[in-house]
């Protein structure tokens, strides 16, 4: 009976952080749509357009989800960005995004509650201290922006504090069951936790690269888990199953590359690859070679999507603090709470060794780019807010045990000025600009002057034409030249698997004989069209010219009578 009244007012808190959360994105939504924020990432742009390929090109299919990326948020974009409207405002990749981030607001209330409920001595603080956690996760300026677009961070932030919550519910049943009885109530609990994280792992798996790292340290744990216990048939049978489906999702991902592609690393090694990118752009990177220095400018990217100036300090500090409160009080919930930690070396070795290269306003070369990775350490800098402020309201309460609400409004008080901390560091993020919306339109200035100068000249030109164009680095002319991608032979039309030439495919025909399949060619100096394409039949109507950025070329096949739409 105890069990079921404690557990109401617990889901009914659940339920209040999932309702706030979704005004907060449904409002923040709003106003990034209205001021036109969603497509100021290059990226997102490129992500809501791999994902309309897939029905809206002339060779449609799974494979248009390409290589590099992952290909869960395309395919969880696929139903919303069938309207052009959708397509071409950014809404229609910011849907999952959006409820990505309601889950993981929800999911760190959930994490920090179990951890605190854990042991008698702080659960008492529990459900404030996942509150706060709820706050210091949902409320993060550069949350909120990057769960409007189409950017991957919020879903594989929620499925990473899913993942850390489930396995965190799978610790907890482990040292609970007494026996190995197959049938038991903590056994089958074990199974489901166990079951449930594994699932969560492997959609974080096909979302981004850090999930691959975030399995093999959850697959390690797991197998020194089993190994230990070895004798405990039930956990070993949950352990195999556990490792064999977050082995499926890199396995699948590195055969599709290796039959498609013909390497099983194209998406590490291949011409749009991050090492590829990196050698065409020649971006200085501070930390090549040195992990410690790599994971100083991750830490710093991290304290300034949280705070700017010297509050960032705080956080670490903090973050600190409730580690070592962890490992003192909370030693059972240690290290699931230690996995928060695993993006620091994860991109301390991909910014100094994986051709990703990091930089922050603050410091040298004094750009900003890339600094939303800072926000794989969102969670844990959350989940050690939650843990101080659990932990403070409940020692405080205690020592003044004599008189309950005495203690009681001691306990809030402290946990209050930790709040108001919260807030003037967030609010002093607002007032500056959240990094990543400055690294956005930074972003956008760059590449928009040379795009809406094209956009301009295509939306004059016939509305059913056919054009041949590398869509690669400006897919976004033709999103907001409304011009399906069905009208354009471009690179993705190529057949990957023709291996070397595939002098029958419709992107290679038509750079040899444009005339024949396309009515216009839009080049750019230097890229695959500008450098394959076939000039002898083509009357040149403009050339386009951007500071800073490579020419654009349109040019005509056949003189048309009537150029308008």
């Amino acid at each position: 009976m105890t069990a079921k009244t404690t557990a109401a007012p617990l889901d009914r808190s659940a339920a209040r952080v999932a309702g706030i959360s979704f005004l907060v994105s449904f409002f923040s939504f709003l106003h990034y749509l209205q001021r036109g924020d969603l497509l100021l990432y290059g990226d997102a742009v490129a992500h809501i357009n791999i994902a309309r390929r897939v029905f809206d090109s002339l060779t449609p299919g799974p494979l248009q989800l390409g290589t590099v990326w992952l290909p869960l948020p395309h395919v969880l974009m696929i139903p919303f960005i069938f309207s052009n409207a959708m397509w071409q405002n950014g809404s229609g990749g910011s849907i999952s995004s959006m409820i990505a981030y309601g889950f993981g607001v929800v999911g760190i209330f959930s994490l920090l509650r179990g951890a605190l409920d854990s042991d008698p001595r702080t659960k008492p603080g529990a459900v404030i201290g996942a509150a706060a956690a709820a706050i210091a996760y949902g409320a993060n300026p550069n949350l909120i922006y990057m769960q409007s677009t189409a950017m991957t961070e919020s879903l594989y932030l929620a499925l990473f504090i899913w993942s850390v919550a489930y396995f965190a519910e799978f610790v907890r049943s482990m040292k609970e069951t007494a026996s190995e009885k197959v049938d038991s109530g903590r056994t089958r609990s074990m199974r489901k936790a166990l079951f449930r994280c594994a699932c969560c792992l492997a959609a974080a798996e096909l979302t981004r690269y850090d999930g691959w790292f975030l399995a093999s340290v959850m697959g390690s744990a797991i197998v020194i888990i089993a190994l230990r216990r070895w004798e405990n048939r039930a956990l070993r049978r949950v352990a195999i199953k556990f490792l064999l489906i977050i082995a499926v999702a890199p396995a699948l991902w590195l055969a599709y590359n290796r039959v498609i592609y013909g390497s099983a690393l194209d998406f590490a090694t291949g011409p749009y690859s991050a090492r590829a990118i990196e050698q065409r752009v020649g971006a200085p990177n501070p930390a090549l070679h040195s992990p410690p220095v790599a994971a100083v400018y991750f830490l710093k990217a991290a304290q300034l999507n949280l705070a700017d100036g010297n509050w960032g300090r705080f956080w670490l500090a903090g973050a600190f603090v409730a580690l070592v409160f962890a490992a003192w009080k909370l030693r059972a919930q240690l290290p699931p709470l230690l996995l928060l930690w695993s993006p620091l070396p994860f991109y301390a070795l991909s910014i100094a060794y994986g051709s990703v290269p990091l930089h922050v306003s603050t410091w040298w070369p004094f750009a900003t780019f890339n600094q939303r990775y800072g926000l794989q350490l969102l969670p844990m800098f959350a989940a050690s807010m939650g843990l101080l402020t659990g932990s403070i309201y409940v020692l405080l309460t205690r020592e003044t045990s004599e008189s309950s609400s005495a203690g009681a409004q001691h306990g809030w008080k402290l946990v209050s000025v930790l709040l108001v901390m919260v807030v003037v560091s967030y609010a002093l993020v607002w007032k500056s600009g959240p990094q990543c919306l400055q690294e956005a339109q930074k972003n956008w200035r760059i590449r928009n002057p040379l795009n809406s100068a094209v956009e301009r000249v295509v939306t004059h030109l016939p509305r059913n034409s056919m054009y041949l164009m590398d869509l690669g680095e400006h897919v976004g002319v033709m999103e907001q030249a409304d011009v399906p991608l069905r009208q354009v032979v471009n690179q993705d039309n190529h057949r990957p698997w023709k291996h070397p030439s595939d002098p029958e495919g419709l992107w290679e025909r038509a750079l040899a004989d444009p005339t024949r399949h396309v009515d216009f060619v839009i080049a750019f100096d230097g890229d695959a069209v500008d450098q394959g394409v076939n000039k002898t039949n083509l009357t040149e109507l403009t050339e386009i010219h951007a500071t800073g950025q490579a020419h654009a070329h349109i040019y005509a096949t056949r003189l048309a009578p009537n150029q308008s739409r």
